[in-house]
């Protein structure tokens, strides 16, 4: 029974595989998905929002294919730090101090639970589809096509999925400098970090895993 459950649960999933940090779609489309920090724009100077959005600007209008930007906001999981904070009471010689951190952690604990206090995530996913189609209707079709057509050659597969990787390395590439020169941090998705991603997308309700470690260095 539960392996039905999960077979009807993926037939949602529009993900085939993902594989040196590329997300591959079943239509046969390719994906890269970039962590991107975050900046106070309101504590800059009136010169730099200017600088900051002049070349926010340029970088989008320098680009020749779509880009999907995503804030991501779930509520902030505090476990692993308040049990940090246990360890470190537990191992506190003074009393005093002892007394304060179990304090500071009681109102915290409770700041939380009454508060809806959001942790936020952005993200850039960068495209590459096997063929690009204008209008609606046939897209499905001519995306499986680049599955399909070199189904006898693996080697002819192998060269033309190369070339798509390339092609969204470049993509990448340049949507890392461009953001870069506005000062944000930009860092790709690895295999693990996509799995973590996904599975706390497409599991809301559940207590999730773990951070993904990757949103640590882009605070950096």
């Amino acid at each position: 029974m539960p392996k039905q459950e999960s077979v009807a649960t993926q037939q949602f999933v529009d993900i085939e595989e993902i594989k040196n940090g590329t997300v591959i779609l079943k239509g046969g489309g390719l994906r890269r998905v970039l962590m991107v920090s975050g900046i106070n724009f309101e504590l800059k100077s009136e010169e730099e929002q200017n600088i900051i959005t002049s070349t926010y600007q340029n970088f989008l209008n320098g680009l020749n294919f779509s880009l999907q930007i995503i804030i991501h906001s779930r509520k902030m999981n505090i476990e692993g730090y308040l049990e940090k904070m246990k360890e470190r009471q537990e191992n506190e010689p003074n009393e005093l101090i002892k007394n304060q951190i179990s304090e500071y952690s009681e109102f915290v604990k409770s700041f939380v639970e009454m508060n809806a206090v959001m942790a936020k995530t952005f993200f850039c996913v960068v495209p590459y589809d096997s063929i690009q189609v204008s209008g609606v209707g046939g897209s499905l079709i001519d995306s499986l096509k680049f599955w399909e057509k070199p189904k006898n050659n693996n080697k002819k597969k192998e060269e033309v999925f190369d070339q798509k990787i390339n092609q969204l390395n470049q993509r990448a590439d340049q949507v890392i400098s461009g953001l870069s020169q506005i000062g944000l941090r930009v860092v790709a998705l690895n295999d693990e970090e996509l799995v973590e991603l996904f599975y706390n997308l497409y599991n809301p309700a559940t207590v999730e895993r773990k951070e993904i470690q990757i949103a640590k260095q882009t605070q950096n």
